[in-house]
């Protein structure tokens, strides 16, 4: 009889601690999207509920994560996403963007059409910033 109580309380444990692990804060896509979604939202310049909101890529580690996340118009024809990367950040029961010092650059990433700098415009192209000609 004792040795069905020590088994019973045994899976009751190992159940319950299966269960807090699996709690808001694992690393999924969808916690990763949330915690994108919950940075873009505190920019007043942006309407998150016009975008659809991707993770395409997660790489996670104990306490931070890599994610590559898709962003396209809701309505719109598909097209090519705006891709950019975020380095996320485990507080408590769910994932932080982490502020651009922080992750150690652009959480937006400098991107394949990204200029380099010095580059030179194309033909024809307006002069910007410093290069505009005095007149």
């Amino acid at each position: 009889m004792v040795k069905r109580y020590r088994a019973l309380g045994a899976a009751i444990l190992l159940l319950g601690a299966g269960t807090a692990c699996k709690r808001g804060g694992g690393c999924s896509e969808e916690a990763a999207r949330q915690g994108v979604i919950e940075y873009l939202t505190k920019r007043a310049n942006l309407n998150v509920g016009g975008m659809n909101v991707t993770v395409t890529s997660l790489a996670c580690r104990e306490k931070d994560a890599d994610a590559t996340v898709a962003f396209t118009a809701k309505g719109a024809n598909p097209g090519q996403p705006m891709t950019f990367r975020y380095t996320l950040e485990r507080q408590s029961d769910h994932w932080v963007v982490k502020d651009k010092a922080e992750s150690g650059g652009s959480p937006h990433g400098g991107g394949a059409g990204a200029i380099p700098p010095g580059a030179a415009m194309p033909p024809g192209h307006p002069a910007t910033g410093g290069d505009a000609p005095k007149q």
